[in-house]
């Protein structure tokens, strides 16, 4: 199969994995299919196939950035790369929908960090850590909150 038509599939696949988190955050099929981590596991499978058909004989390496450059001139290691950013991104954000719902912050304020892991990773990570900093108080209270 062509990378293009293996970079749409991996998108559309975590782009379904996204929007039941962020959408349906609360529905049984959001935690059996993107909560276990079911996603992340199909694009994980994903990236070591194109791992293990694009990494031999690239010439390149993870010692320098010259290396990891060399890597990545090819279209299907290129593919692995970006799979490797879907599967942890979404993980990532799986994790968070799901430690926010164990301190019962509202699903409102989670989006935003959710957004943010979906676009910059890390950024979302951050962000989430900052909100439940600010409502530790809060949650260490055990105030319970409506409907996320």
């Amino acid at each position: 199969m062509q990378p293009e038509t293996l970079f749409s599939l991996f998108n559309l696949l975590a782009l379904a994995g996204w929007l039941l988190l962020l959408v349906l955050p609360r529905w049984r099929w959001t935690a059996r299919i993107v909560q276990s981590g079911a996603v992340s596991l199909v694009l994980a499978a994903g990236y070591l196939v194109l791992i293990g058909l694009s990494l031999p004989g690239s010439g390149g390496n993870f010692s320098t950035l010259a290396g990891v450059r060399r890597l990545f001139e090819n279209d299907y290691a290129l593919l692995a790369g970006w799979v490797h950013y879907l599967a942890f991104d979404l993980f990532v954000g799986s994790w968070v929908l799901g430690n926010a719902q164990k301190y019962r912050i509202p699903h409102i304020l989670v989006i935003p960090c959710l957004f943010l892991t979906f676009m910059l990773g890390p950024v979302g990570l951050l962000t989430y850590y900052v909100l439940r900093a600010v409502m530790r108080k809060t949650i260490l209270n055990g105030v319970a909150y409506e409907n996320a």
